[in-house]
């Protein structure tokens, strides 16, 4: 009995030994949504390479990256995303689908944004700032704040000017969405959390479809030339699969309450 119990335990540990496991750093939105639910367990079962979300903001993202604690990103900030790769970190960048953001507020909308349809988004956060008007900033450093900042610099207001109105408060998009729901505040969102998020009784959107608003999402392997350790084929594999015209149609048919939240790259 003893020899049995050793050959099993001999057996067990080689079995976990041969486990082949990727890390993914990811952006919070694709896994809030619920798509690498839908996703990676058909990547997995195809392959049997098993897939670890670590699910942080867009910077925190690349800087997991940049240390070696990755093999591959998914994420949605194209000057961060080249310069982390003009950087020598990453590799092989793809832009491989989108969605958009939105502009969403509270229900009465006094300043009169949603009122506005031809208003494009630049004017839009031009007139929060000119009225003062309670603005929520996920502060945290991701893709959705970088956008924000990108924003408001197109709209040619400095925020660290601002009197009160803006608040910064280094959280995710659900924890932002909360706040600005609790204060009847503006903020930016990615439609994605927004569709899925509940808790929006006092908030509407209030501006929507405009050009600048396109968030694209791009996968990016880790230069293996840099992190020797990391497990390039594998991550490379799931790169590969991702990219496919398989994955592509999966990408598309994820629905959350009826909604598409991801279009793929054509």
């Amino acid at each position: 009995m003893a020899r049995v119990l050793i050959v099993v335990l001999a057996l067990s540990t080689v079995a976990q030994a041969v486990e082949r496991r990727i890390v993914l750093a990811s952006t919070t939105s694709t896994d809030n949504s619920g798509l690498y639910d839908y996703l990676l367990p058909k990547f997995t079962a195809e392959t049997g390479i098993k897939v670890n979300v670590v699910a942080v903001g867009t910077g925190r993202a690349l800087k997991i990256a940049e240390q070696g604690d990755a093999d591959l990103l998914i994420v949605h900030d194209e000057q961060s995303e080249l310069a982390f790769v003009s950087n020598g970190y990453g590799i092989d960048r793809r832009t491989f689908m989108y969605n958009d953001y939105i502009l969403v507020g509270p229900k009465q909308d006094s300043i009169g944004i949603k009122n506005s349809p031809t208003t494009r988004i630049a004017q839009a956060m031009r007139t929060i700032a000119g009225n003062a008007a309670p603005f929520i900033s996920r502060g945290d450093d991701s893709g959705t704040h970088k956008k924000e900042l990108s924003l408001w610099a197109l709209a040619d207001i400095d925020v660290g000017k601002s009197t009160g109105w803006y608040r910064e408060v280094g959280a995710g998009m659900g924890a932002a969405l909360n706040i600005a729901n609790e204060l009847s505040a503006y903020t930016l969102a990615d439609r994605s959390t927004w569709i899925s998020f509940n808790n929006r009784d006092n908030l509407v959107v209030v501006k929507e479809n405009d050009p600048l608003l396109y968030n694209y999402y791009s996968v990016i392997l880790v230069n293996p030339e840099r992190w020797q350790e990391i497990n390039y084929e594998d991550a490379r594999r799931f790169y590969q699969w991702l990219l496919s015209p398989q994955s592509s149609a999966l990408i598309e048919s994820f629905r959350v309450k009826g909604v598409q939240l991801f279009y793929p790259m054509r």
